[in-house]
């Protein structure tokens, strides 16, 4: 196939498109000379978004788009583009839009057919080459449209114009009740499977916000319940075939309800996005299995994702040699030939059956995951650091053997978002566990980004293969203002806030809506400027940016700030009441945005020294700022605060109430209710 045909897909960086450069379609890449050739032409575009480590996308690629039949068609009626989701997160969410608007559902490869101005008329996701079970095929789909479009070509410009001035949506400033939050609470309360953990009754995702709104919520009513939903969604997800037993790290979601088997591919912002889940749940439960899996996961990502240069790749595909999971899969008699007499005890542990456990393409392969060890311990009269011993060195040996396997392989592309979510991770590893490695880790991949992605305060969105390209877009500034505020937290260094107020700035001045709310993108030639709020995934970057301007406002007691933040969520605060569970990261900082939060300003006269406590635990809606000797940036009213004697003096505001300041860090502890 390589030797045979080559497309202008040959020139790109992105893996996933350099993936398609040698399919018999006349792929363009997203830009000007697909849309002027389809212009010319008249004829429509066949746009199709994917990425690298998406199973489906290879097998579309290789039922269709490798098929020399289905590629005439498509060269010979219809402009072929092609585009990476990870690179162009705005394109990929305004057409996964329409995608839902007309069907109802949405998922990649998303598949879209537009006019040559870009807007369109037919969507929908994987489709097989030939018709199959009543459904027309990609085939049959593209001859019918081929045909349509040039018996009417008037009736199908029209249509797409009236799905166009859909996606149009009006914002306007809506003062949000604080029930949303509640009924958020209520919806995942229904929702929550109480034998396996998770939300919903089919696939489960590691929705690490919904895990940081319990968290939240439990602090702030004192509800047992969400705690109880958190414990267990987090132990289950630890010990179940999402979690990677072995190497450890998430992969990206399991097809069935009991986290037992997983879609095999990982993503960068899952690792992220649980080690915190972990993590903050650490801080309110202290329980070592939040411990541990946080540092398996910093131990992951710096072992297997990060670049020489120190940033962190993207993903990890969920194919080994064309099978899907083939690379985490175990037959039994392999681990019997690789651990001896300790066989029994690991396979028991690891629920190993001689005929298989998992129902792949291939009979008698097993997922490793985790029912009870306690059971497994009592089974084999052992004690838990007994078994844990055990489990660990057979660990190590079933790791080195599956090293010499064919791994998966891995999308190098370095996204600037992704990374701020796992700067913000490591640090808070850091913080939390005193993680010096994390802390480098997390340094290290910053230095990396304002060196190859940064220039003059302006963000740059991805990197790979020596080139920095496409103007960054509103989460790459929000994640990374995220993982620039974490930092700051975890060294108390000043120089991290002042690069998340100038990041902030920029901003503002680059994506902010006039009625309220952030766009994600400032380009000025997509059909629409999409604002989004909804948590997919990851959470929205209006909700991140939310919380920044929240952080930002409580650290420099900037009220311009705050009143930013209040801005983001009046623009939502209608679709937040209409979906609150879709919005739980919007709303996990919804009482901080209307009643405020609750600042404390530590001024020392030399090296500060706060109590390991205060700044390890998870306190909502409040912010720490120390300024030391060496301090010298703030606003005028913040460096009034001086301290009144040789050590720190505490100052500490509580909404709109600020208490006289004092030199007793327990007095500040018990009325934070710090333990």
């Amino acid at each position: 196939m390589k030797d045979e045909y080559t497309n202008s897909l040959i020139k790109e960086k992105s893996p996933y498109l350099l993936q398609h450069a040698h399919n018999p379609v006349n792929w363009y890449p997203w830009g000007d000379d697909a849309f002027r050739r389809a212009i010319a032409e008249r004829k429509p575009i066949f746009l199709s978004i994917g990425y690298s480590t998406c199973h489906w996308c290879h097998v579309m690629a290789r039922e269709s788009f490798e098929n020399p039949e289905i590629a005439d068609i498509l060269n010979r009626e219809f402009v072929a583009v092609k585009v990476d989701r990870e690179e162009r997160p705005d394109i990929d969410a305004i057409y996964m839009r329409v995608c839902q608007m007309m069907t109802g559902s949405g998922g990649w490869p998303l598949t879209i057919i537009m006019t040559p101005e870009g807007e369109p008329f037919f969507a929908g996701t994987y489709f097989p080459p030939d018709d199959r079970g009543g459904a027309p095929g990609l085939r049959t789909i593209l001859e019918r449209i081929a045909l349509l479009w040039k018996n009417d070509p008037d009736g199908i410009a029209e249509t797409a114009r009236k799905v166009v001035e859909a996606l149009k949506e009006k914002s306007s400033s809506y003062q949000i009740k604080l029930e949303t939050v509640d009924m958020a609470y209520e919806y995942l309360r229904r929702n929550f499977d109480r034998k396996n953990g998770g939300f919903g009754s089919q696939q489960k995702f590691p929705t690490s916000h919904n895990i940081h709104f319990l968290l939240t919520y439990h602090l702030r009513r004192g509800d047992g319940e969400a705690l109880e939903m958190v414990r267990l969604t987090l132990e289950r997800m630890r010990y179940g075939g999402i979690y990677d037993q072995l190497g450890y790290g998430f992969h990206r979601y399991a097809v069935e309800p009991t986290w037992t088997i997983p879609h095999f591919e990982k993503m960068l912002y899952d690792q992220a996005l649980t080690m915190t889940a972990y993590l903050e749940a650490f801080q309110v439960t202290g329980e070592e299995l939040h411990r541990r899996t946080a540092l398996e996961i910093s131990e992951y990502v710096r072992r297997d994702l990060q670049s020489p240069e120190g940033a962190f790749y993207s993903a990890v595909d969920a194919e080994s040699g064309g099978v899907e999971g083939g690379y985490y899969l175990w037959r039994a008699s392999e681990i019997r030939e690789a651990l001896g007499d300790d066989a029994d005890i690991v396979m028991r542990y690891f629920n190993v059956l001689e005929d298989g456990n998992f129902r792949g393409e291939v009979r008698g392969e097993n997922i490793l995951h985790v029912d009870s060890p306690e059971g497994v311990a009592e089974e084999f009269n052992l004690t838990l650091e007994e078994l844990s011993e055990r489990i660990e060195e057979a660990r190590r040996v079933l790791l080195t053997r599956r090293l010499e396997r064919q791994a998966p392989a891995v999308d190098d592309k370095i996204l600037t978002d992704w990374n701020g979510l796992m700067i913000g991770a490591l640090a808070r590893c850091s913080k939390v566990l005193d993680h010096d490695e994390s802390l480098r880790a997390a340094e290290g991949c910053l230095e990396f980004i304002e060196d190859r992605l940064m220039s003059d305060g302006v963000l740059l969105h991805r990197y790979r293969d020596g080139e920095a390209a496409i103007n960054g877009k509103l989460d790459d500034y929000a994640f990374l203002i995220w993982g620039l505020l974490e930092m700051y937290d975890a060294t108390l260094r000043e120089g991290y806030i002042r690069k998340a107020l100038e990041l902030t700035e920029t901003l503002r001045d680059n994506f902010r809506d006039s009625d309220g709310g952030f766009y994600l993108t400032d380009d000025p030639d997509v059909i629409v400027r999409p604002k989004e709020s909804v948590d997919g995934a990851i959470p929205s970057g209006n909700s991140v940016h939310m919380q920044n301007l929240l952080r930002l406002g409580g650290i420099l007691e900037d009220d311009e700030l705050i009143a930013e933040a209040r801005g983001i969520l009046g623009a939502f605060a209608r679709r937040a009441e209409s979906s609150p569970g879709a919005h739980t990261f919007l709303l996990s900082s919804a009482e901080w945005a209307i009643h405020g939060g609750r600042s404390l300003v530590v001024v020392c006269t030399g090296e500060p020294e706060i109590p390991a406590v205060l700044r390890k635990t998870l306190i909502p809606d409040f912010t720490l700022t120390v300024m030391g000797k060496d301090w010298s940036f703030a606003p005028p009213h913040l460096n009034e605060k001086v301290a009144l004697g040789d050590g720190c003096t505490y100052y500490l505001c509580d909404r709109k109430t600020c208490h006289p300041p004092t030199e007793d860090p327990e007095w500040i502890m018990e009325y934070l209710g710090v333990k």
